[in-house]
């Protein structure tokens, strides 16, 4: 099933893939993170200005502290959100199973 990606996802996405290790290059993100070559660099020129990565002398990126912070918290929302998700399927779910209860009591007592 094809999902397009929130902004968000895709900041995440970019984050995980420069946390794992000792950072990543530009070609990396972008194979690792799924993202055609004009969205990797406007990303990273966004999360550059931020402050969340910063360029290396190694030749990659790197998180700052504060992208390191901001990944913690980018992934607790993104459980939490998932999680809030799930049980409003679960409550939506139990919203039909109680219509057609009704309408089932409803067409038998027409006949």
């Amino acid at each position: 099933m094809n999902k397009y990606r929130d902004r968000l996802e895709i900041v995440m996405d970019m984050l995980s893939v420069i946390h794992d290790g000792e950072g990543a290059k530009k070609t990396r993100i972008m194979y690792m993170a799924n993202l055609s070559w004009e969205v990797l660099v406007r990303y990273l020129n966004e999360l550059l200005e931020s402050g969340i990565v910063r360029y290396a002398a190694s030749d990659c990126y790197v998180l700052t502290p504060k992208g390191e912070r901001f990944l913690r918290k980018c992934t607790n929302y993104h459980k939490r959100s998932k999680t809030a998700k799930e049980q409003l399927n679960d409550v939506e779910g139990e919203r039909t199973a109680l219509e057609k209860m009704v309408f089932k009591l409803k067409v038998a007592d027409e006949k």
